[in-house]
């Protein structure tokens, strides 16, 4: 019998990637895809994609779909509620494992498995230290097809969101920025590739600009989306609206 696993889904390449990694090992049965989503605008939590593009996603991979509704900026006890809830509810399924497509980053990885193992639930990461420059070339062997949504200006600008990811993308990457976008500089959509039954349809819609305000608590680190750079919300997002066809 297989190990029952859930598998956390971003809808971008590194999720992409990772679960055709699983997907070709027979271990493991995936009982669905978890997505955050934000509550208010009904788009994936920091990729901005809509709602109704991810369903696609997973009705084109096979796969039921979780989506777990979190607020605009959620305190750290939010975020971890909702996660506890979600993944207890598939814990009473059968579900020991979850499954993510994180790469390089330890505290996350860290974090991860602590909050997992209140739960009962083992992490698995299929891309874990694999050389990022290794990682997107086998992404684009494999005839994934995926495009830029968001990209922190603090990394690049305006004329690299709305891109597919190609061999001129990664050749136009400035130096300091990782060829997977590990550390956020920018987020993607996949719209196609060998795991999918069938393409993504959609048209590239408006192209805004959005800057996040610090939190008002004076213990910043108290919400969901910390970072430990003290100029983070110094810096904006460039997004590119994504429309279903």
């Amino acid at each position: 019998m297989k190990t029952k696993a859930v598998f956390n889904w971003s809808s971008g390449k590194d999720s992409a990637l990772a679960l055709y990694k699983v997907l070709q090992n027979s271990e493991f049965e995936i009982t669905c895809l978890l997505t955050s989503v934000n509550q208010e605008f009904q788009r994936i939590s920091m990729h901005g994609v809509r709602v109704e593009l991810l369903k696609q996603q997973a009705e084109s991979l096979e796969l039921p779909l979780e989506i777990m509704q979190i607020p605009e900026m959620p305190t750290m006890e939010v975020y971890e509620n909702v996660m506890t809830e979600t993944l207890t509810k598939l814990k009473n399924q059968g579900v020991t494992h979850s499954i993510f497509g994180d790469i390089l980053l330890e505290d996350l990885r860290k974090y991860r498995e602590d909050q997992l193992a209140k739960i009962g639930f083992e992490a698995l990461f299929p891309l874990w230290q694999i050389p990022t420059t290794t990682l997107i070339q086998e992404f684009i062997a494999l005839n994934f097809k995926t495009i830029v949504v968001c990209v922190n200006e603090r990394y690049l600008d305006k004329s690299f969101v709305g891109r597919v990811i190609d061999q001129d993308f990664i050749n136009d990457l400035p130096e300091n920025v990782d060829v997977c976008g590990e550390n956020g500089e920018f987020h993607t959509f996949t719209f196609d590739g060998p795991i999918f039954s069938k393409p993504i349809n959609f048209e590239i819609g408006e192209i805004v600009y959005r800057k996040y305000e610090k939190p008002k608590q004076q213990d910043s680190s108290n919400t969901a989306c910390d970072t430990n750079k003290s100029d983070a919300f110094d810096y904006g997002f460039w997004y590119c609206d994504l429309i279903p066809k």
